[in-house]
């Protein structure tokens, strides 16, 4: 059964221009567009890079090419929704499941559920979700990426049950038929109904095409229905495709790219309350539950957003690629809320030709890389009739799994847009975890916190971690190094044995602390007012335990003092060679936006816990690999409070100055598939622990730094911090010219050379020439443990600690055995 409908009205007006906007490419290429007289209205041509086909069909109301009005493009799908409903009853209609096909249909298909009204709603998917599970997959046949995927959250979704089932398959257009075909009978081999709805926009099939459906519905023994909004077919001459190939060309050749505007201003980033459980999309299914949910909350985000765009005239809500409901859903509820003229289009992978011509439908279009991470690898975005079009504001909408580095980058989709308006503001959606990752995080403990677990007290950090109190872990240091270095034993299957300052090395501390509390207070502040302004007014700290745990206890009091912010904390563990620990990660994920989550750390050496931190977040989605640090003299990351190697006194000791923690413990007998990595907490050493007098000690010293760190914030905001590697380089220079031949056996700077002098068993220690009271404490652990100290005129650090690089029993200290130094 066909059925085809008329726009109303308003439909009418928003999407008929002056000139037909697909004259441009009639005219020299001589297709033709013919069938109901609305469809000029619907559809305009552009031509693209395609070895299957050279024009594109342009809609004016899907919201994807051309901004539209978001109630026009809501009101499509929802009347064609009302269409299907009618079809079928009101019986069948509450039997029946909606899929949609991503990218460019995922909105529509959404807006059809919301028509039908008593339908769950599926749509296919790019993105592969690690732990969910495929229930089913098919191909796009004239696509640029053909890879549908299917992943409900529930496994049953597709399933017919006993009474029968409708499914309802909704694309952007029908023009072969072929893809709607395939998924239809590839999903009829998988899980059989007796009856489809095919939904469209247009039905743009030829008379051969059109006798097929019928053959089809006959040979699955299956009923087929088709519901489009209007009727037509493209007429193509012969040899259009070389044709096409070569006026795209020669386009091309004449018409260069300009230079992308520089910025006109920086992104703001606005809190949209995502209501919680409620999915960012179909991609894993959406039900009339979640819809009603959703709704009560559209009024609230919208306001927020409002307050955001404050007076913009012309607003612009941009989603991202299959993320198209949730943006599309925020700019109705954004019209509704306000009297400015707001139109709706998303970002798209889809590569078309721009023509600033009247009678074309792509006037402009600005590139940018991928910036969610795409399995199949790194790519040009494009978004199209952006540039030139006048906006005020554009507001980016985005799921957390996108909001990367890519996205903040010099050349990404923000500063792309701020070229082109003069206000940016990004409205991250969280990224949907299914229930059995859900579940999966409710089985983990809740963190452990202190008195019973750390000296700090129980709001300054939550460790997310299990507690090793009781277990035998500690080595004699030069047992350790032997087992390390030999590949007996990775330096986290065992702890050292904790070093006891003398009284002379606390004295050190306390004089040193005391020296350098206002230069670590700025920092501090330096790196959290950074944090806020990059990453949103509500971050989620996450230390790297256990030297970022007190940066992280330290920034947080910085929010309280400054802000008067509650910003949340925890400890997590990260391995050298082994990663992050995976279930800390999913116990985030399941309490926070991962998008919120900052990892914090208290300075960086040469980088390799920052290339670590990076790997290992390749397989979880919306965590940004970025680390926040108090120092980053390697030049390993942007977001830093100083880039200086100056002494930070909780390098100065193990446990006690970190609430009475041991380092991370990652052994198999210990630490199981479900369990957070482990460690100690050392209450004997109480009457040794300075972590409260360490944190108390630079706090009293935020106020008098206040104006010294706005100052720096500004500056640091406005720079160019783009990581340099230089500490890295330099790392690899003295590893060959001392013939170490290993880099992790070079530990650049103040912080690191201290942990070889307390963990380690080190050989030699580098010192910056004229490095001063800095390195009182590294000369005076290495005066106690035998190790000489060599001054180096050209040094990138104030100083490098080098382990004994070929380590044996009979090679203890820096006899100088093993190696010949040079």
């Amino acid at each position: 059964m066909d059925g085809y409908g008329r726009a109303d009205e308003q439909t009418r007006e928003e999407a008929v221009d002056v000139e037909w906007s697909g004259n441009w490419v009639a005219e020299r290429l001589g297709v033709e567009l013919v069938g109901d007289g609305e469809l000029r209205e619907l559809l305009g041509l552009a031509l693209r890079r395609n070895p299957k086909r050279a024009h594109l069909l342009v809609s004016n109301v899907l919201g994807k090419h051309v901004p539209q009005r978001p109630s026009v493009v809501h009101g499509v799908g929802f009347e064609l929704g009302e269409r299907v409903r009618n079809l079928l009853g009101e019986a069948e209609a509450r039997r029946a499941v909606v899929l949609g096909y991503a990218e460019t249909a995922t909105g529509l298909g959404h807006a059809v559920a919301d028509g039908l009204g008593v339908a769950p709603y599926l749509h296919s998917t790019r993105r592969p979700v690690a732990g969910v599970a495929q229930a089913g997959g098919f191909e796009e046949a004239h696509s640029h990426a053909t890879s549908h995927l299917l992943l409900p959250e529930d496994p049953d979704l597709l399933h017919a049950p006993a009474e029968g089932s409708v499914l309802v398959l909704v694309d952007d257009e029908f023009s072969t038929g072929n893809t709607v075909l395939n998924t239809v009978r590839a999903l009829h081999a998988r899980y059989p109904r007796d009856r489809y709805v095919i939904v469209a926009l247009v039905d743009m099939r030829s008379e051969a095409d059109r006798g097929r459906l019928a053959e089809f519905a006959e040979e699955i023994g299956a009923r087929v229905d088709l519901v489009a909004r209007a009727r037509g077919t493209v007429r193509l001459p012969d040899g259009v495709l070389e044709k096409g190939r070569d006026l795209v060309a020669a386009h091309e050749a004449v018409h260069a790219p300009d230079e992308p505007p520089a910025p006109r201003t920086a992104p703001a980033r606005v809190a949209l309350d995502w209501p919680a459980g409620v999915p960012d999309g179909g991609r894993h299914g959406f039900t009339p539950v979640h819809r009603a949910a959703l709704e009560a909350a559209l009024p609230g985000m919208a306001a927020r957003i409002a307050d955001a765009v404050g007076d913009a005239r012309r607003v612009l809500v941009l989603g991202f690629e299959e993320l198209m409901y949730a943006p599309l859903r925020l700019a109705t509820a954004l019209e509704d809320a306000t009297t400015a003229d707001v139109r709706y289009s998303t970002t798209t992978r889809s590569p078309v030709l721009a023509v600033d011509d009247p009678g074309y439908a792509i006037r402009s279009r600005l590139v940018f890389p991928a910036h969610d991470d795409p399995a199949d690898g790194p790519g040009d975005r494009y978004a199209y009739n952006v540039a030139g079009a006048g906006f005020d504001a554009v507001v980016a909408v985005v799921d957390s799994a996108a909001d990367t580095p890519a996205l903040h980058a010099p050349d990404g989709l923000l500063a792309r847009l701020a070229g082109h308006t003069d206000q940016v503001v990004l409205a991250v959606v969280p990224s949907y975890v299914p229930t059995s990752h859900r579940q999966e995080a409710a089985m983990l403990p809740e963190p452990l916190r202190g008195p019973a677990f750390s000296s700090y007290a129980a709001d300054d950090v939550g460790w997310l971690l299990q507690d090793l109190s009781d277990t035998a872990l500690e080595a004699p240091t030069e047992e350790r190094e032997e087992a390390i270095q030999s590949g007996g034993a990775h330096y986290a299957e065992s702890l050292p044995v904790e070093y006891q300052p003398s009284p002379q090395y606390q004295e050190l501390f306390k004089a040193a602390l005391e020296t350098s509390a206002a230069r670590i207070a700025r920092a501090v502040g330096t790196v959290t007012e950074t944090v806020l302004a990059e990453r949103g007014p509500r971050p989620v700290l996450v230390s790297l335990a256990r030297a970022g745990t007190p940066v992280g206890v330290l920034m947080r009091r910085w929010a309280q003092h400054r802000h008067g912010l509650d910003l949340p904390h925890y400890a997590v563990s990260i391995v050298r060679g082994r990663g992050i620990d995976a279930n800390a990660l999913r116990w985030l994920a399941a309490h926070h936006d991962p998008a919120d989550v900052v990892f914090v750390d208290g300075w960086t050496g040469k980088g390799a816990i920052t290339r670590e931190l990076a790997a290992a977040l390749e397989e979880f989605g919306g965590f940004d690999p970025e680390i926040a640090v108090l120092a980053d003299p390697g030049g390993c990351v942007r977001t830093y409070g100083t880039r200086e190697d100056f002494l930070i006194p909780s390098a100065c000791l193990n446990s006690t100055v970190s609430g009475l923690i041991s380092r991370t413990v990652l052994r198999s007998d210990l630490v199981g598939p479900h369990d957070f990595h482990g460690a100690k907490f050392y209450s004997e050493l109480a009457g040794a622990d300075v972590s409260g007098l360490f944190l108390d000690t630079v706090a009293a010293r935020f106020e008098e730094v206040g104006d010294a760190v706005d100052a720096e914030a500004k500056e640091l905001l406005a720079a160019d911090r783009a990581p340099t590697w230089e500490g890295w380089a330099a790392v690899e220079r003295i590893s060959e010219e001392y013939g170490i031949h290993d880099v992790n056996l070079v530990k650049p700077g103040v912080g690191e050379t201290t942990r070889v002098l307390l963990r380690r068993v080190p050989w030699k220690i580098l010192a910056k020439r004229g490095a001063g009271a800095d390195l009182d404490h590294v000369r005076l652990l290495a005066e106690q443990r035998g190790v000489p100290v060599e001054e180096v005129g050209e040094l990138p650090y104030t100083c490098v600690g080098l382990i004994h690089p070929k380590y044996t029993r009979g090679a203890t200290g820096a006899d100088g055995t093993a190696v010949t130094a040079k």
